[in-house]
């Protein structure tokens, strides 16, 4: 006997894949720029090559906590709890789940969560800014 799949209203129209990748990207890349200069521009003066490194290793991290958060809500079992989520970002793990947050269409409505990740995404552009322009004049170190 076939089974007979019932869509909602919700679930109907909706295409696979990320909506205006091109800008998306742009974006990412915009934002990720002060960081990566920042980290370069240390690791060449000899500070640190740490950023280099942590960068890209959290933002797997928090890619995959999305990812493992997302299958934990749609099959109504335990969840990442969201200080884990944002703490993950603000180690450095922003870029790895602003990517995260569109592969998987998770935690973009909840304007709480976005308003911390957003905050979060600012206070690593002002650290750069202030390390790359200002001499660090704001850091407590340097």
């Amino acid at each position: 006997m076939a089974r007979v799949q019932f869509t909602t209203s919700r679930g109907a129209g909706r295409t696979q894949g990320v909506r205006n990748a091109r800008a998306k990207l742009l974006l990412l890349a915009v934002l990720c720029l002060l960081p990566g200069l920042g980290a370069a521009n240390m690791a060449w003066n000899g500070q640190s090559w740490a950023p280099l490194a942590v960068y890209p290793l959290v933002s797997l991290i928090s890619l995959l906590l999305y990812w493992q958060d997302k299958r934990q809500a749609q099959g109504d079992a335990w969840r990442t709890p969201e200080k884990v989520l944002h703490a993950s970002e603000l180690l450095g793990g922003w870029p790895g789940a602003l990517v995260a947050q569109q592969l998987f269409r998770h935690k973009t409505r909840k304007l709480s969560y976005q308003l911390v990740f957003w905050g979060i995404v600012l206070l690593h552009q002002v650290f750069w800014l202030d390390y790359l322009f200002l001499g660090s004049r704001f850091l407590p170190f340097n």
